[in-house]
């Protein structure tokens, strides 16, 4: 469906829908920053968009949803870029693995880079910024399960990772994400990330899911990536 066509017939149901995943969802949070002590307004829902079917992305912004969570840039191209024009309040965020040969793509399009894991891709996008006088936000990915398949710096390389970003490559690093092993409690794997945003001075803490994400705001998510829990399970 082209951004420009009129909703088609039940659309107004999967708008309805969503607006009250949505609303359960804001419930979750401030339930959690209750619990917390926090303010429900410190914190930021990204709506995890990656592969969902272009009528969802249209309801979602129906419903006033603006920052949005993408895996891979080839589909964030073809998703978004015709829409700024006609949601310039938007924020794109970048949370899957980022090939070095896509760093400049990745410049161009994103508002905030969450994956930076490694000095390579660091490098490429510092090449990529200067050439664009473009300097998205960038978060450094920790691999806090030290799993092999995942992507993210290992948690005791971190501090010195984070350094080299913005000392050598003056990368605009404001915080630190990560994804849980999904056999582990979570709140171990939160607490480490927010520990050594503490010791890097970072502010923000991208963490916590569709199932974890009370647990996340507890252990103090500036950030909660959510994708299940308000577009519902994606289609086969």
């Amino acid at each position: 469906m082209s951004v420009s066509q009129a909703p088609a017939h039940g659309e107004s149901e999967v708008q309805s829908d969503l607006a009250g995943r949505l609303a359960r969802v804001r419930a979750r949070m401030g339930k959690a920053c209750l619990i917390s002590d926090r303010a429900v307004g410190d914190l930021m829902l990204t709506a995890v968009s990656k592969q969902q079917p272009e009528d969802r992305i249209e309801q979602a912004l129906q419903v006033g949803l603006r920052v949005f969570g993408e895996n891979r840039v080839q589909e964030a191209q073809e998703r978004w870029q015709n829409r700024r024009a006609l949601y310039p309040g938007l924020e794109l965020r970048l949370i899957g693995p980022l090939q070095t040969n896509k760093a400049a793509e990745a410049v161009a399009l994103f508002d905030v880079i969450e994956s930076l894991d490694r000095p390579r891709l660091a490098q490429a996008l510092a090449k990529a910024c200067q050439a664009q006088s473009r300097w998205p936000t960038c978060l450094v990915q920790v691999n806090t399960g030290e799993e092999p398949q995942k992507a993210g710096i290992a948690p005791q390389d971190a501090l010195g990772f984070i350094a080299q970003c913005q000392n050598e490559f003056s990368l605009k690093v404001t915080g630190l994400m990560c994804i849980p092993p999904a056999d582990e409690p979570a709140g171990p794997h939160f607490a480490l990330l927010a520990k050594l945003a503490r010791q890097a001075g970072l502010a923000h803490l991208s963490m916590g899911m569709s199932e974890d994400l009370d647990v996340a705001i507890r252990f103090g998510a500036t950030h909660v990536r959510v994708g299940s829990a308000l577009f519902g399970s994606r289609p086969v």
